[in-house]
Order: C-alpha cells, then sequence, then structure tokens
C-alpha cells in the first residue's frame, strides 16, 4: 500500500490526494473500488462542495453582505489560498478539488451515502482570521501571493504526489504565522478525525482527504481520546471572540479627543482646538482616501471614504471602509462574469481589475487607512500637548 493511502484500522481507510492531480483522480476511483467502502466520506464542507458544483455562485447579495459584515479581507485570503491552487492545477490540467468530485460521483454511481467530513470553510477562515495579529495576516498574504513558484527548481509533479498544497504552503509559514497553520492545518485534522470516527460507526468507511492531512488525522486518530467526538467537533466550531484590548484601545481614542477639546475648552484655548480637529479631520480623511485609491476606488469611493473617516473612527460599530465599498458597489456594480471571473483569479492584479475583487480591496485598504488615520492623528494630538 502506498504511502497515500492508510488503513486506520479494518473498517475505516483515508486516502490522501493532491487537489490538481490526475493521478490523484485515478487513485479515488480505484480505492472506492478495491475498499469497497460502505460510506466514503470527503474532504468538503456544504460551502465548498457548492462552489465546487456551481463555481459562479456568487451574487450581489453575497457581496453586499460580506462588505457589511466586515469580511472583505478574510475573502481575499480565501481568494488568494484558491488562486495558488488553480496555478498548480493549470500546469497539471486538472480543476483543484476534482478529485473529491470524483469521490462523489463514484459513490452516487455505486450507490453508497456519501459524508462530508470537513469544518464549514466561513468557520475555518473566521477562526484564523480572528486568531492572527495583524502581522500574521500580512505575512501569510505575502507568503501565498508573492512566493516564488518553481524558480527553486522544485519538482512540482513531485509535490502534487506527496502532499496537499495548501498544507505545505501553511507548513512553511509556521514560523511566521503559527496561529494560521494551527488554525487551517491541526484543527481541521482534528476535526476531520472526528468526524470519520463518528461516520465510522455506521459501516466501513473510505475518505478522500488532502495527502497533507494525513499524518495529522493518524496522529490524531491514534491518541487516546481525551473527550467526545461531538465535544471536539462542537468546540472547533465556535468562532472566537476577538481580544476585547483592541476594542478598548479605539474606544479610547474619541474618549481621549473628547477629554482634551473639553479641557481645552475650559482653558479658552479655541486654537488649539482648531488644530486638534484639524489633525483628526486631515489623518483619517487622507489615509482612508489613500487606502481607497490605492484599491482603485471609484473618485466618488475615494471622497466618500475620506469623508466618513474621521467620523466612522469616533464610533467602533463603523467603518469607513464599509462606505466607500458601499459607494464602489453602486458606483461599478458587478455582474455575474464579473463575480465568476473573481472566483477564478490567478494572480494578485487581477484583483483591480475585477469588479468584486476592487470592492473587497476598497473595503479592505480604506479600513486599514481609515484605522492608521485615526491612530496618527491620536499620536499627533497627543505630542503637540505634551510639547
Amino acid at each position: 500500500m502506498s504511502d497515500t493511502v492508510i488503513d486506520l484500522d479494518n473498517n475505516v481507510r483515508i486516502v490522501g490526494t493532491a487537489h490538481v492531480s490526475k493521478t490523484s483522480i485515478d487513485l479515488v476511483q480505484e480505492q472506492i473500488s478495491e475498499f469497497e467502502p460502505d460510506i466514503v466520506a470527503v474532504e468538503l464542507c456544504e460551502s465548498r462542495l457548492k462552489s465546487l458544483q456551481n463555481p459562479s455562485a456568487m451574487d450581489n447579495e453575497d457581496l453586499l453582505s460580506i462588505i457589511k459584515d466586515g469580511r472583505s479581507g478574510m475573502i481575499l485570503l480565501q481568494s488568494a489560498l484558491a488562486s495558488q491552487q488553480r496555478k498548480m492545477g493549470i500546469e497539471q490540467g486538472e480543476k483543484p478539488g476534482a478529485e473529491l468530485l470524483r469521490a462523489i460521483d463514484v459513490a452516487n454511481e455505486m450507490g453508497l451515502p456519501i459524508e462530508l467530513i470537513d469544518r464549514d470553510i466561513v468557520t475555518t477562515l473566521r477562526r484564523a482570521w480572528k486568531k492572527m495579529g495583524f502581522m500574521e495576516k500580512v505575512r501569510v498574504l505575502n507568503a501565498i501571493l508573492w512566493s516564488d513558484n518553481g524558480e527553486d527548481g522544485e519538482d512540482i509533479e513531485a509535490l502534487l504526489e506527496d502532499s496537499d498544497m495548501l498544507s505545505k504552503v501553511l507548513e512553511e509559514a509556521r514560523d511566521v504565522a503559527p496561529k494560521a497553520g494551527v488554525v487551517l492545518i491541526d484543527e481541521r485534522d482534528r476535526y476531520m478525525a472526528s468526524r470519520i470516527r463518528q461516520v465510522s460507526e455506521q459501516g466501513k468507511v473510505l475518505a478522500v482527504v488532502g495527502a497533507g492531512h494525513l499524518s495529522g488525522i493518524k496522529t490524531v486518530w491514534e491518541e487516546p481520546p481525551d473527550e467526545g467526538d461531538q465535544k471536539v467537533i462542537s468546540k472547533l466550531d465556535v468562532i472566537p471572540t476577538p481580544s476585547i484590548w483592541p476594542k478598548i484601545l479605539v474606544g479610547a481614542i474619541p474618549a481621549i479627543l473628547v477629554g482634551i477639546i473639553g479641557w481645552m475648552w475650559l482653558r479658552g484655548d479655541f486654537t488649539g482646538i482648531g488644530n486638534t480637529l484639524g489633525y483628526w479631520m486631515i489623518a483619517n480623511a487622507a489615509l482612508a482616501g489613500l487606502g481607497v485609491a490605492l484599491a482603485g476606488g471609484h473618485p466618488l469611493s475615494v471622497v466618500v471614504g475620506a469623508i466618513a473617516s474621521p467620523f466612522t473612527s469616533l464610533n467602533p460599530a463603523l467603518a469607513a471602509g464599509w462606505f466607500a465599498g458601499y459607494t464602489q458597489y453602486k458606483m461599478q456594480k458587478p455582474t455575474g462574469l464579473d463575480a465568476s471571473e473573481f472566483l477564478v483569479i490567478e494572480d494578485m492584479s487581477g484583483l483591480w481589475k475585477n469588479r468584486v475583487g476592487r470592492i473587497l480591496l476598497v473595503t479592505a485598504l480604506g479600513n486599514l487607512g481609515s484605522s492608521l488615520g485615526a491612530w496618527l492623528a491620536g499620536a499627533a494630538i497627543i505630542g503637540a500637548i505634551l510639547g
């Protein structure tokens, strides 16, 4: 038996695949016929299955929800990850996830039940996004978007047969983004091992997963369980609440600003009040507008983001990027074709050329610029007072 096929016990076999390899498609079909399982389990959730079966399934309502919920950065991360798989898939001539769809097709042909054993992709990305610090997010995006593919002489075909691409990329990024590796790899290994154990209670199981998860699933399977599988799954399905300190610090900025203005008012320092408000307005407006402009936003989106920023920075429940993103959406409304093309963008520059990608960039960079503006304005005001 090859190192990409492991029997966890007499009734459970896991097949490790590369998500863009023709060889993996053949391996899946061969193993289902050979092992004769009662159930076929695949490394998918409902969201990913729908995405594979209907890759153009993004509509304008989804996009507005992404802007409103503050998920633009998370979706850009997901797009970047998918882009890397597509790049490798193009070289191999296979669509990413083709072997998972083949497993489902074969199971349907044989009348076998299918179980989706991966955690929902939205939950996974939200957990990763919330757990990572700002620098980790930057480093992970850098590793995915600007990494050199193939220039070091790496054998792409060998890589595809040995491991799952996503796992490999994130394993290399563990030193600089350990929280991302824990959420995207370790947690999913534990989640899928627990789901496989649950499914195995119903009969003989063949599970198809990315090869990068084989070792982790095997390790979890062999560990003495310290709690039930359902408890593990429920725990890993929870989206962690973010630290309260960033909210306290963000909320402290407007409180400090109001306090400073009140103190100046009592002293009769009206010039100081004008300068303080000037710092606040200019820094917020300039950096939020710059962020939207760098995203390639419509001129009106730049103006709206710049105007909104000094006011949204005073209210943690609002964000300048939301207003800029919504304006961008209204001024250059994406079509169904834009949504389809966004889901198959192959490099970073494609985000600026695609209307969906540009809206997400406008939202994310507008929010980033507004946050930087608030911090810089706060520092400048405190510096001026102390000076």
